[in-house]
């Protein structure tokens, strides 16, 4: 085992503090990879204050982060995808089992042994995975990501989380050119459905419950910004959305975007909202309308996520951060006083 700085909660009520943890040694297959940026993501917040505790409860100490950019300092023997120095990220998915029918369709987020990268069994070390608020990394190769050389690392690393969940719904739905798409929402996953919907080709509404935000939705890639709670506004938009990407993880009504859906419409759900939101039946029957949700992307869907914002010199807007600021970034997480994405510069953990 080798040991590696990092920070961790020890319980639901800790404040998330310097620790030492073990990584495996690196097996055949593996790629050791020494973090550089770790995006901060509201999944972090909920695991370590076991705020899923329904679904996942969490198993302390807890190390969060699965939005990790890095260079590689060590590979297996085996390993032919990647070398030592390359730059490389790990997002919300650490192992699968390789051959069930969600694995051989590429969709290994859905594979029903799926490891995620912190919270989850750990079968080389036993207790549970632990996350990217760490100096280092061990990871199977099939998992690990190459990174555009040409982005900023900083705000690459949100691209692992924040990115692919935007980015999957959109290409499933065949968002493109000529198509008109709403983003509900303009925080860390509504910012970059934005940047995603615009690059490709859609004329893009956001739709915000707060005018201060119209000048940063239309600087980020919107043509229209909606304020939702004006049913004047609202109402001329009335069954002539293509798709609308809902990120709102608050309770809110869905009924309203339903209807704003056309023919053949499709709403989708990547926000989490604690309660469940009650649906009217009578807004899909008319239109033939549809809702659905969606949970990250694939990891050969996430590389070509990460190609395409190569490509488009896309990535998300972030404040970088030291990991000794990490418990006042999960307070003004809850206030959303942050554009877009907190990311942490992980050579901050080196003064620890």
């Amino acid at each position: 085992m080798n040991k590696t700085k990092a920070y961790s909660a020890a319980s639901a009520k800790s404040p998330l503090a310097s620790d030492t943890i073990n990584r495996r040694e690196i097996l055949e297959k593996d790629v050791q990879i020494e973090i550089l940026f770790c995006g901060v993501c509201h999944s972090d917040l909920h695991t370590a204050r076991n705020e899923w505790s329904d679904i996942m409860a969490t198993t302390y100490p807890v190390v969060p982060g699965h939005e990790i950019v890095g260079k590689v300092t060590a590979v297996g023997s085996a390993v032919t995808k990647y070398g030592q120095g390359d730059l490389v990220g790990v997002g919300c998915l650490v192992d699968s089992d390789q051959t069930c029918p969600s694995c051989e369709a590429n969709m290994e987020q859905f594979c029903p042994e799926g490891v995620f990268t912190y919270n989850s069994p750990d079968k080389h070390l036993g207790g549970v995975t632990l996350g990217g608020y760490s100096e280092s990394i061990v990871v199977d190769e099939n998992f690990v990501l190459k990174v555009p050389e040409n982005l900023d690392l900083a705000g690459v690393a949100p691209l692992l989380c924040a990115g692919i969940t935007t980015y999957s719904p959109l290409r499933h739905w065949g968002v493109t050119k000529g198509k008109k798409v709403g983003i509900v929402g303009l925080g860390g996953l509504g910012h970059m459905g934005v940047k995603f919907a615009n690059a490709f080709g859609a004329h893009v509404v956001v739709f915000t419950t707060s005018d201060s935000k119209v000048e940063d939705a239309l600087r980020l890639g919107a043509h229209e910004v909606v304020n939702s709670r004006n049913a004047e506004e609202m109402a001329k938009h009335m069954g002539s959305f293509d798709f609308i990407l809902d990120t709102v993880s608050a309770d809110h009504d869905v009924n309203a975007y339903i209807q704003l859906l056309g023919l053949d419409g499709n709403l989708t759900l990547v926000g989490a909202p604690e309660k469940p939101l009650p649906v009217s039946s009578f807004a899909l029957l008319f239109g033939r309308k549809s809702l659905s949700g969606s949970l990250i992307g694939g990891i050969a869907e996430t590389q070509e996520m990460l190609d395409f914002c190569g490509e488009h010199g896309i990535t998300s807007d972030v404040e970088v951060i030291p990991i000794q600021q990490i418990n006042e970034a999960y307070e003004r997480m809850l206030k959303s006083d942050v554009k877009y994405r907190f990311s942490i510069d992980m050579a901050s953990l080196k003064n620890e």
